[in-house]
């Protein structure tokens, strides 16, 4: 299954929470709600999830093994930056003018 697509949906001015992605898998299958993480260390993808009775969250979608996940995380990382850098370069030129 091939990423055919990735949409930075939301990037908040502030806290933890930098964007909420959208992945598409070969043109047929859309994955919502993927969010970016600011961690301790480094950003990290929380999957998409439901809030359980007993106030536990329980993945809804998620990679299967490391690679795949890898995989994911390298494009979405990819695709956040490039959007940062668009925004940053957005702001530059508005205070140029």
């Amino acid at each position: 299954m091939n990423i055919t697509d990735v949409r930075i949906r939301k990037i908040p001015a502030d806290g933890k929470l930098k964007a909420i992605v959208s992945v598409t898998f070969d043109n047929e299958i859309a994955l919502h709600d993927i969010k970016i993480i600011e961690g301790n260390d480094s950003l990290f993808l929380a999957m998409p999830s439901r809030k359980l009775p007993n106030g536990e969250y329980r993945d809804i979608a998620h990679p299967i093994n490391a690679e795949t996940r890898k995989e994911l995380e390298d494009v979405v990382f990819k695709k956040y930056e490039e959007v940062l850098n668009e925004i940053q370069s957005e702001d530059s030129e508005n205070e140029e003018e």
